[in-house]
């Protein structure tokens, strides 16, 4: 009987978009695959996705090969439905004789042959609603450069016992010729959309960024004592990114400009907060919206956030999951970032950017102090919102961080 043969074909990833590029096969011709495992990596210009194989079976034909481009519907490849478990061969001798396995052997009453090892494969009362989520940074593996194995110098008695070897003929290299490799890469849809994004906000747009600073010390002190019963009660770390979340609503409520796009010779002022969150992942900077942001509770936020960045991580974010925010949130301090000045994403009109946590001394009340102080940039379009607005937003941001019970009773 034959076993069926499985399409395996490009899908649908959303409306607006029609070709995508094969980022990797993660598995190899005539692979044995399960039924939704993963099999491939797919890159759009705003996510990557993987696709999981329908059933189980063996992967039999590739057709696309990693770096191609091709459209929705279009074929990548073939499995072949059934079970191909493969049992456990018997070991040849270098021979060529085969030698028994351990059940054989058992039953012939003879020493089992040991199979090889397998390699190992590479607020007070109400405050408990606030989380910490950080995306994870996944380093990039690095491959590991091992030096060529230095040769013995030979001995005097060597050298007189023994003929030299003849040397192979290698062409003449000239000094720093190794240095001064090149590696052309093309680059990933996801990447040239990002430039693309990027390159028309600073063409389109009138931006500028303005700064400030704000004292930590409130929000850290009181993450700290509600650390353990947050924690009890929503699996989940306490933080600081629900509060600028919120905070930022109440300052895009108070300058509905920041909240608004221009829309040929419109303005389009909008009364609900998508915020969008970027999040770096593996093969690129990605914004998921996290919508309705200013109807959540702080324990929401940070789960939505979460779940955003685990799946970033996973390659599982949707495309129309990174489409529709209203105003953008980067912390460019997880990093170790301390200052800079991020880029608004069309066509919203601003992007808040958070920065490290650092000790400084500042003035209070006349006497020089030590406090945990972030750095906040504000980059926005002039065309819609003036630098006194820009400043007004900033300005609450700041109040409601270094007072967050204000957040708390919208004070």
């Amino acid at each position: 009987m034959s076993n069926t043969s499985i399409e395996l074909t490009v899908p649908s990833v959303g409306e607006s978009v029609s070709e995508v590029e094969i980022a990797e096969w993660l598995k190899s011709e005539g692979d044995s695959v399960r039924k939704d495992e993963n099999v491939l990596v797919l890159e759009t210009d705003k996510a990557t996705l993987e696709l999981p194989s329908p059933v189980a079976g063996r992967l039999v034909k590739v057709v696309k090969k990693k770096g191609d481009r091709v459209q929705v519907g279009d074929l990548l490849g073939e499995i072949e439905a059934g079970d191909f478990a493969s049992p456990a061969a018997p070991v040849a001798s270098p021979s060529g004789e085969k030698k028994p396995s351990a059940k054989s052997a058992k039953a012939k009453g003879e020493a089992p042959v040991a199979p090889a090892a397998p390699l190992a494969k590479s607020e007070k009362e109400r405050v408990p609603e606030i989380i910490e989520s950080k995306s994870p940074e996944v380093p990039a593996a690095k491959k590991s450069i091992q030096p060529a194995p230095e040769t013995a110098a030979p001995t005097a008695e060597s050298s007189v016992s023994q003929p030299a070897a003849p040397q192979p003929s290698t062409p003449s290299i000239k000094p720093g010729d190794s240095e001064r490799g090149e590696e052309v890469v093309p680059m990933s849809l996801l990447r040239r959309k990002i430039a693309e994004r990027l390159v028309a906000a600073q063409h389109t747009a009138a931006l500028l960024t303005t700064f400030n600073e704000i004292d930590m010390s409130a929000v850290m002190a009181l993450r700290k004592e509600n650390q353990e019963r947050f924690l009890e009660r929503y699996k989940i770390k306490l933080g600081f990114m629900s509060f600028f979340i919120k905070a930022t609503v109440e300052g895009l409520k108070e300058v509905p400009q920041l909240n608004a796009e221009i829309r040929g010779s419109n303005i389009v002022y909008r009364n609900y907060h998508d915020i969008a969150i970027a999040i770096g992942g593996g093969r690129g900077l990605v914004v998921p919206v996290l919508r309705g942001a200013g109807r959540m509770s702080f324990a929401e936020i940070e789960q939505g956030i979460a779940d955003f960045a685990q799946r970033v991580k996973e390659n599982k974010i949707k495309p129309d999951e990174l489409q529709g925010g209203t105003f953008t949130i980067t912390n460019g301090g997880i990093y170790g970032s301390l200052l800079s000045t991020p880029l608004v994403n069309p066509p919203q009109s601003g992007v808040l950017g958070m920065h490290a946590i650092q000790e400084r001394p500042i003035a209070v009340a006349g006497q020089v102090v030590i406090r945990p102080m972030m750095y906040v940039a504000l980059t926005y379009d002039h065309r819609l919102v003036d630098g006194r607005e820009a400043v007004q937003f900033l300005k609450r941001v700041k109040d409601l961080i270094e007072s967050p019970a204000r957040m708390l009773i919208e004070a």
